[in-house]
């Protein structure tokens, strides 16, 4: 049992391992696009003068209105598997918006968001953070651990320092949440018991970094922190 438990945790880190190089060649790559759509851009606004830019504001606000009245995808429900973890079924969108967003689940486990995410490197919040730069963190495959006030302190500390021991998670509070204690991921969700409960392990083990994530590899650091 000790080695496999061993062996896993090893092939966790070196999962973790890759992909933070793979998310320093990403960053690098990032920066040349950068400078070179910088290049593009600032020519395209040379050659198309006042036409151009109107164009591009009335678009803008389109944008905005549509994602104000709309934000989050499409309807949907959760599924509960055998497992008890929760697999929302339906739409959810990944359009960045400075706009408002109602989600249908709370917490939110995806839907369209803040472009700014939250920094879910280990990350452990004691205030309340805002909805839309937590989704942007489960886009990236993070795991947020939520609890609200019913919870018990021996149990907020210890899943606390499990989660600073965790690349691609964060925890805060969630006061509205309906059970004391809740996992969440990209599309999925589910409750735990305390912080022995063992699906918090096994939630973990699936959804850090899991298959469910759109955007695998993005960092879990330079976002918002509290």
């Amino acid at each position: 049992m000790g080695s496999a438990s061993n062996t896993a945790t090893a092939d966790r880190k070196a999962r973790i391992e890759e992909i933070r190089r793979t998310e320093r060649a990403r960053e690098r790559r990032n920066r040349i696009l950068t400078i070179a759509a910088s290049v593009v851009a600032v020519a395209g606004l040379v050659v198309g003068g006042v036409v151009l830019i109107h164009s591009q504001s009335d678009d803008d606000k389109s944008t905005s209105a549509s994602e104000s009245h709309g934000p989050k995808g499409g309807p949907g429900h959760f599924v509960t598997g055998a497992d008890g973890v929760r697999t929302w079924q339906g739409t959810l969108g990944r359009t960045h918006t400075t706009s408002p967003v109602s989600y249908p689940m709370e917490p939110p486990v995806g839907g369209n968001h803040n472009p700014i995410w939250q920094n879910c490197n280990g990350d452990v919040y004691t205030k309340p953070i805002k909805n839309v730069n937590a989704v942007h963190s489960l886009e990236h495959g993070a795991v947020w651990v939520t609890y609200n006030s019913k919870a018990s302190k021996a149990d907020v500390a210890a899943l606390a320092a499990k989660v600073r021991r965790t690349p691609y998670t964060l925890m805060s509070p969630v006061e509205d949440q309906k059970d004391p204690l809740m996992l969440s991921a990209w599309a999925h969700q589910r409750t735990v018991t305390s912080a022995s409960d063992p699906n918090v392990d096994k939630f973990f083990a699936e959804f850090v970094q899991g298959s469910q994530t759109p955007e695998p590899g993005a960092t879990c650091t330079g976002g918002l922190g509290q």
